[in-house]
């Protein structure tokens, strides 16, 4: 189980991101809505992956209009004590006022057991 702010706007769940030139860590928001997992950029770079040498992007659909971020594939990314090895994200910035660097999406989930308790404040995934 990892504790979260049950009175929080969001539940905020902290990740790592192994890349090729060191490991990034990333606060997400637990976002049920979006099918893949979207990481800011700058952490991304920050990492060692480069989204202007992406080979691929994926069309997403925002509150205003249709994007093409670049899908970049982690050597191995860690959220809720689960690891996921050529983990595919797509770089694209989060609004600076949210204060995240980006949104854990079902793609990481698929497979697995959420639990949320809002009572106690704990998340746990399984």
């Amino acid at each position: 189980m990892t504790p979260f702010n049950p009175h929080r706007g969001v539940i905020e769940i902290k990740g790592r991101i192994d890349g090729p030139q060191a490991p990034a860590f990333v606060n997400l928001a637990l976002d049920t809505g979006a099918t893949i997992t979207i990481v800011r950029p700058s952490i991304l770079v920050a990492a060692g992956y480069d989204p202007a040498l992406a080979k691929r992007r994926i069309a997403i659909t925002t509150a205003t209009e249709v994007e093409f971020p670049a899908l970049i594939r982690l050597e191995k990314f860690s959220v809720l004590g689960q690891e996921r090895a050529d983990f595919p994200v797509l770089a694209h910035a989060t609004p600076p006022s949210a204060g995240l660097d980006g949104l854990l999406g079902l793609d990481f989930l698929r497979g697995l057991s959420l639990t949320i308790d809002f009572r106690s404040g704990q998340i746990s995934l399984s």
